[in-house]
């Protein structure tokens, strides 16, 4: 995952000075009953999350923190509720955001798939 352990230039790696890095994390534990585990294709870098990182957005992740609103993925794990409702699959590749960050890493836990995440077309090719 992408991680951002103090506030600061997003630009360079931590290596050479700046504040974010690569690096192993545990995969996110629990799926709530609304929400959905989805592994991550892509995920996108806005100037939300350049903000974010410099601790000029309206929003303060607690440090440290896993950037990144939007992302593309294939559905990994179903929650509860979203299993009984049908909605989504497992193997199913979806695009969604998440509130908070989170989505520049391998895995993505989204809290209310209902909200959050919508089907991409099957003749949508893969990158």
């Amino acid at each position: 995952a992408l991680v951002c352990h103090a506030w600061g230039d997003p630009t360079r790696s931590r290596a050479d000075g700046g504040v974010l890095g690569v690096e192993d994390v545990p995969a996110p534990s629990v799926v709530p009953p609304k929400g959905v585990r989805v592994n991550v294709i892509c995920a996108s870098l806005n100037y939300a999350d350049v903000l974010l990182v410099r601790n000029r957005y309206q929003e303060k992740p607690a440090l440290p923190f896993i950037p990144g609103g939007e992302f593309c993925g294939v559905i990994a794990e179903l929650g509860r509720d979203v299993e009984n409702a049908k909605t989504f699959a497992v193997g199913q590749t979806v695009a969604g955001v998440v509130v908070g960050g989170g989505a520049m890493a391998e895995q993505v836990v989204v809290p209310d798939a209902a909200s959050s995440i919508f089907p991409v077309p099957k003749k949508q090719k893969r990158l």
